[in-house]
C-alpha cells in the first residue's frame, strides 16, 4: 500500500498493497483469507501487548548478519522522530516519545559496535524488552502482503501513446486536521462525500489536473494502488510521484470482481494475468477499473519514494501498519515466510526473519492483524510483493523503563 502516505495515508503505499488488488491470490505454500485480519480495535486499544513473562523470546540474532541497510532505516525513524510533530502521536501506551528515540539510537548502537551475533543478542536481552501484536482476533498471527515500486514508462504531456493521466490533487478536496480527507464544500458551505473514481472519470472534474501520462490504463490504475511510481520520460529523466491524497472512498478489489463475474479464476488471479486480461478485453478498462470507488491523487516526490512519516522508504526494511494502533517508527522483528526467487526460475517461499522499522501506512490496513512490506522499486520487486501472502508474527522492541 507509499507517498506522502503523511497522517493517515502514505505519499506513495503502502499500503495501497498490491495484495489488497490481488486480494484472493495464493502463494505457494498456503492461502489466507484477508477478512479474518482486519477487524479493527476499539478506539484506543493498541494493537501491542508485552510479551509474557516466561515466553521465549524470538532468535534476534538471525537479524545481526543480515543488516544491510538497517542503518539507513534507523536514521529515517531517527529523522522523523527529531520533528516536533512527531510528539503528538506520543505516548503510545507507556512508551513516550523519548523512550522510541532512545530505544532507536541504542540499538543503531549496538548494530555498529557489536563484534558479533552473540555481543549483540546478549545487548539486547539486557537492555530491551519485547512486545508482540496482537494480531488477527488477538491470536497473535499477523496476515503479511507486499507492495513496491513500478517503474513506467510516460510523458509530462499527452500524446498519440501516452493516454492516461496520474492526476494532481485536486483544489475542491477539503482536509481534515488529523489529515483525513472529508469531502468537498457545496458552494453553500456545507461538505458533501467527494466524487468516487467513476464520478471523477465520467464527469470530468479532473481536467486540467493531470500530472503526467502513462501508456497503459492499467499501470495508471496499479500506481494509484500502490501510492507511488517512477516514470521514465522520453528525454531520458525520471520523474518520481507519490501520494498526494485520495477521495475517501474505501478501496475495492476488481481481482475480486472479476472473479466473482467468472471472468477470470480464482487460481490464476495475479498482477500478470489482470494486465493481460485489460490488454485482451480493452473495452473492459472503462467498465471495471471505476467500480473501486477508491481514487489517488498524486504529487512529484524527489528523493523517494516516501512512507507515511515523510521519509525514505528502505527494501525489506520499512513496513506499512495502522498507525492507530502500531507506534510510528518503531523499532520490529518479523518472522514470515516470502518470496524469492529460485535458482532456475519462477518464484519459491523461503522462512525469513529480520528486523524492520513501522514507516508506512496502508489505505486498506486497519487492523492490528496486517502488515505490508515494502518489498522495493522495479519490476522483480513489484513480482514478489504480487505474490506475498503469509501469516507470521510481528515483534517491537523498546528499551527497558
Amino acid at each position: 500500500m507509499l507517498g506522502t502516505r503523511i497522517v493517515r495515508q502514505p505519499i506513495t503505499p503502502a499500503l495501497l498493497c498490491l495484495a489488497t488488488l490481488l486480494s484472493s491470490c495464493q502463494t505457494a505454500t498456503q492461502e489466507a483469507v484477508l477478512d479474518d485480519y482486519t477487524l479493527e480495535l476499539a478506539p484506543g486499544q493498541l494493537g501491542l501487548v508485552p510479551l509474557p513473562k516466561g515466553s521465549a523470546w524470538p532468535d534476534f540474532s538471525i537479524g545481526w548478519p543480515i543488516r544491510e541497510h538497517m542503518v539507513d532505516a534507523a536514521d529515517a525513524s531517527l529523522t522523523y522522530l527529531s520533528k516536533p510533530s512527531s510528539k503528538g502521536f506520543f505516548p503510545y501506551g507507556p512508551i513516550s516519545h523519548d523512550r522510541m528515540v532512545r530505544s532507536l539510537k541504542r540499538f543503531r548502537k549496538l548494530l555498529e559496535t557489536s563484534p558479533s551475533a552473540e555481543v549483540f543478542l546478549n545487548g539486547l536481552r539486557n537492555e530491551f524488552e519485547v512486545w508482540v501484536a496482537r494480531g488477527g482476533s488477538n491470536t497473535g498471527d499477523v496476515l503479511f502482503t507486499g507492495y513496491g515500486t513500478p517503474i513506467y514508462q510516460g510523458s509530462r504531456t499527452r500524446s498519440s501513446v501516452h493516454q492516461y493521466p496520474l492526476y494532481k490533487l485536486p483544489g475542491d478536496l477539503v482536509k481534515a486536521d488529523n489529515g483525513d480527507f472529508l469531502g468537498r464544500r457545496t458552494a453553500s458551505g456545507n461538505i458533501v462525500p467527494y466524487y468516487t473514481h467513476r464520478e471523477l472519470v465520467e464527469g470530468n472534474h479532473l481536467v486540467g489536473q493531470e500530472l503526467v501520462w502513462l501508456s497503459d490504463a492499467f499501470d495508471a490504475y496499479t500506481a494509484q494502488v500502490q501510492g507511488s511510481a517512477m516514470i521514465d520520460l522520453p528525454d531520458g529523466t525520471r520523474l518520481e510521484v507519490g501520494y498526494a491524497g485520495k477521495n475517501g472512498y474505501d478501496y475495492k478489489s476488481i481481482g475480486q470482481l472479476l472473479i466473482d463475474e467468472g471472468k477470470i479464476r480464482k487460481s490464476e488471479l495475479s498482477l500478470a494475468r489482470l494486465r493481460r486480461y485489460f490488454r485482451e478485453n480493452p473495452n473492459e478498462v472503462s467498465r471495471v477499473l471505476p467500480m473501486n470507488p477508491s481514487f489517488v491523487f498524486f504529487q512529484e516526490t524527489p528523493g523517494g519514494p516516501y512512507g507515511c512519516l515523510g521519509q525514505p522508504v528502505t527494501e525489506m526494511r520499512s513496513v506499512a501498519t495502522d498507525k492507530d494502533v502500531f507506534p510510528r517508527a518503531g523499532l520490529m522483528f518479523i518472522e514470515v515466510r516470502l518470496p524469492d526467487f529460485a535458482p532456475h526460475g519462477g518464484l519459491v517461499q523461503r522462512p525469513e526473519r529480520f528486523f524492520a522499522f513501522d514507516q508506512d501506512r496502508g489505505g486498506a490496513i486497519r487492523s492490528a492483524g496486517r502488515c505490508d512490506i515494502w518489498m522495493g522499486l522495479g519490476e522483480d520487486a513489484m513480482e514478489r510483493a504480487g505474490h506475498v501472502l503469509s501469516r507470521g508474527r510481528m515483534y517491537y522492541l523498546f528499551l527497558k523503563d
